[in-house]
């Protein structure tokens, strides 16, 4: 799995957008203007992505490749590393989960212009 990949995958959701709101290195995608995932591009090695705080305890005492979200809440915020001990399809039902983490937390009228 690459960078492109999960550029790839993020984007194919519905109203996701990319930009770079802190700096140009730093890849955020964002649905209906809520951050779900980040990438340091130039390093390329994690995303960070929103969790459910139990869920990302189990999956950080799972797997080596889940930490806690690199200059994130550790709450609510993972870092999954590409290429790690981490399925990949683990990997894309965790980016899932985290966009729909945030869509749950939109008002109800954006959340219905996403289904």
């Amino acid at each position: 799995m690459n960078i492109e990949e999960i550029r790839t995958y993020c984007l194919q959701k519905k109203s996701v957008e990319e930009s770079f709101p802190f700096d140009a290195e730093t890849l955020v995608f964002k649905v209906a203007g809520k951050m779900f995932a980040l990438m340091a591009l130039e390093k390329g090695d994690g995303v960070n992505l929103k969790c459910d705080p139990e869920r990302a305890l189990e999956l950080r005492d799972r797997y080596e490749g889940v930490l806690p979200g690199y200059h994130m809440s550790k709450v609510h915020w993972n870092t999954v590393k590409i290429n790690s001990d981490v399925p990949d399809a683990l990997f894309f039902e965790l980016i899932d989960h985290s966009y729909e983490l945030v869509v749950q937390k939109l008002p109800k009228k954006i959340q219905k212009t996403l289904e």
